[in-house]
């Protein structure tokens, strides 16, 4: 570019010659691009030429295990096989130093790449990381032991910075009225707002046009909007007006927080450069605060064809994102997340695996393996401990065509719906095998249906509860049974008969279900309560296609997505069912409520409050009042102004109604009678 700029001005300077003009007199900024900024430096970052790599494509990898010549071969290639899956080592670019008296390696060596990229990506990904049990790589530059050797003798105390504080994550949380957010995508619009139900309206937060090129999705805590464009995800907070990350990940179509927003996945899809080819997948994981790849997985797509389901990578150990892992043809890879490294750098292997599912609080997973060898081998559900990988438990099932696995919400009980041939094997039928997973020895207990032929479409856990639902039957008409495995056994607590609803909705806190007959069935809503067993409400949401309620159950949205070309919009309901506000919305792609983090009361805490709670809610009852009367007054209003309207038309009417009569006996008058002889 700076040549090009100097042509350029040769060539004025020749002009100007030509001109007589003086240019002594321009007076040029510094520089070698005269203080002009390029727009397109960012696209040419990658893209430098590496003419002499120098020493900067060596580093130096320590902490290795100290062995004598019988070993050096062995050890020499498992540092080799490990930093080669980063790139290129050159030929003679591994040397292994080693003592002369005793013939033993001196625990570290040096490794030189084709590039200083691969070096400085083999220091970020492999320093750190574990060789075995008693080794973890400390991995430099080479260039960075001229730093070291500088240190000064005396220590210098680093200048302190005054502090600036950043922007509050959490403000939302401290909302004076207690409201919830969500996100709405429309059209090209995102917008956030506040549900301000007691106004019986949505408050505008923030409202941007072109926002994400695909979707939005909030962080599983609420403190992340996640945005995804042609060049990778961003994440907002805050006041939503700059990104506070983003993620570089051409053409990205899938993204997933893990439980503890601590990593961000982001999955793409890329045609082949050569037809006919395979198309390839990339799955970066990266760390959501400082936008670093931990750990990325590429490979034909017809690799990843087996994970037949998003997410493909599954976070296990709660909250503090300990562990994730992904299925395999034949095995479960589990990897520890601090180092991205498998755990004992081998796979659990369970042959044709079909599925697994973490525990949402701790570090077990189930899995469920097939039938083999023609029914010889039956099929089984595991429990499998992390990191010690122990089987804890496990439950062989006959004449098994599929299962499927829901764990509670608190972790507490796994159920396995498992659907068996018959014995003709013409059809099939469906049973239930609960494993208490909290208990001594995990016991099992296996269930069916009143009438066990009947299909089970739907199965949902109450959350932090005792009770789940199902949804069974026959189309267009099904049952809905509720469960309790309280007390050491499964009792049925009812079955409402012939219901028009094909999905469930749990309360966030239990006690409430929405029994939903979504799409199809043109948006029959019944609000249960379950304590109680008895409806509170039965009412509908014509054509709408989604359900779901706030963070802290008082409240439910409901909505017609862009799926239909007409009634887009979303209503608000309370919890029992009371439609509070509707709005219409054109072309409504996406309805989120924002997550919230839990509460950090203690149970006890959350118990003295529950008893004490007529004595918390007084303060707020004024403030009820004056919003009743400010409705009131509202309502005053509205209801003035319709009883204005109606009496001006009702005299409109009268006005009309005079001016027609007076025409009439006009008419009259002018009549005059005439007898006619006979």
């Amino acid at each position: 570019m700076v040549d090009v700029m100097t042509m350029a001005f040769d060539n004025v300077r020749s002009k100007a010659s030509r001109l007589k003009f003086d240019l002594s007199s321009v007076i040029l900024p510094p520089g070698e691009d005269f203080g002009i900024e390029s727009d397109d430096e960012d696209l040419y970052e990658d893209e430098s030429v590496e003419f002499d790599a120098g020493l900067g494509s060596i580093i130096v990898v320590d902490n290795l295990p100290v062995v004598s010549r019988d070993k050096f071969d062995k050890l020499e290639r498992v540092v080799r096989n490990k930093f080669s899956e980063i790139g290129v080592i050159k030929e003679n670019g591994l040397w292994m130093p080693v003592e002369e008296e005793t013939g033993k390696t001196r625990g570290y060596c040096f490794i030189e790449y084709n590039t200083p990229h691969e070096a400085e990506l083999a220091k970020e990904k492999k320093n750190g990381r574990k060789l075995d049990k008693k080794h973890i790589f400390a991995v430099n530059m080479f260039d960075e032991i001229d730093k070291f050797m500088k240190v000064p003798v005396e220590w210098i105390p680093p200048e302190t910075k005054p502090y600036t504080s950043g922007e509050n994550l959490q403000h939302w949380l401290v909302d004076k009225k207690g409201r919830d957010q969500f996100v709405i995508r429309s059209g090209s619009d995102t917008e956030i707002l506040w549900n301000d139900a007691r106004q019986l309206k949505a408050d505008p937060v923030y409202k941007r046009p072109f926002w994400t090129e695909n979707s939005v999705q909030w962080s599983p805590l609420g403190t992340y909007l996640a945005t995804v464009d042609r060049h990778g995800a961003a994440v907002w907070g805050g006041g939503f007006t700059n990104h506070l990350m983003r993620y570089v990940h051409p053409q990205v179509k899938l993204i997933d927080f893990s439980p503890g927003e601590k990593y961000l996945v982001t999955y793409s899809i890329h045609g082949p450069i050569n037809p006919p080819g395979t198309h390839m997948v990339a799955l970066n994981i990266f760390d959501v605060k400082t936008g670093k790849v931990m750990k990325d997985f590429k490979g034909s797509a017809d690799e990843f064809a087996f994970r037949v389901s998003w997410p493909i990578l599954r976070w296990g150990g709660g909250k503090e994102d300990k562990y994730f892992a992904q299925l395999g043809k034949n095995a479960i890879y589990v990897y520890e997340t601090e180092t991205s490294t498998l755990i004992d750098e081998k796979s659990i292997e369970v042959e044709k695996v079909m599925d697994f599912s973490w525990s949402p609080t701790d570090s077990v997973f189930a899995i469920f393996a097939p039938e083999l060898g023609g029914g010889n081998q039956p099929a089984r559900v595991s429990l499998f401990q992390i990191p010690s990988k122990v089987e804890l438990r496990q439950k062989n099932l006959f004449n098994v065509s599929d299962c499927k696995l829901y764990w509670q919400s608190n972790g507490e009980y796994l159920a396995a719906k498992v659907e068996r041939y018959t014995k003709a094997k013409k059809s099939t039928y469906t049973s239930f095998e609960l494993f208490r997973t909290k208990e001594r020895d995990i016991p099992i207990e296996v269930f069916e249906l009143d009438n066990k032929n009947d299909k089970v479409t739907l199965f949902a856990w109450e959350p932090k509860g005792h009770r789940f639902a199902v949804i069974h039957g026959d189309n267009p008409r099904y049952d809905v049974s509720f469960y309790t495995v309280k007390g050491g056994k499964v009792s049925k607590l009812t079955t409402l008969k012939q219901k028009q609803a094909n999905a469930l909705f749990w309360s966030p806190g239990g006690r409430f279900i929405i029994l939903a007959g979504l799409k199809g069935f043109n948006g029959q809503l019944e609000f249960y309560n379950v304590d109680d067993l008895e409806t509170m409400t039965t009412t509908e949401h014509f054509m709408a296609t989604d359900v779901e309620w706030d963070p802290t159950g008082r409240y439910v949205a409901t909505s017609v997505t862009s799926a239909h070309e007409m009634e887009n919009g979303f209503n608000i309901w309370s919890f029992n069912g009371k439609l509070l506000y509707r709005v219409p919305k054109d072309h409504l792609l996406q309805f989120l409520w924002r997550p919230r983090p839990p509460s950090l009361l203690s149970p006890e805490k959350e118990e003295e409050i529950f008893k004490n709670l007529k004595e918390y809610t007084k303060r707020y009852e004024i403030e009820d009042q004056g919003i009743l009367v400010l409705l009131s007054e509202q309502e005053r209003e509205i209801r003035s102004q319709l009883k204005e309207e109606w009496e001006q038309r009702v005299n409109e009417w009268k006005r009309d109604h005079e001016e027609d009569e007076e025409e009439q006996e006009e008419e009259l008058l002018d009549v005059t009678e005439e007898i006619l002889d006979p």
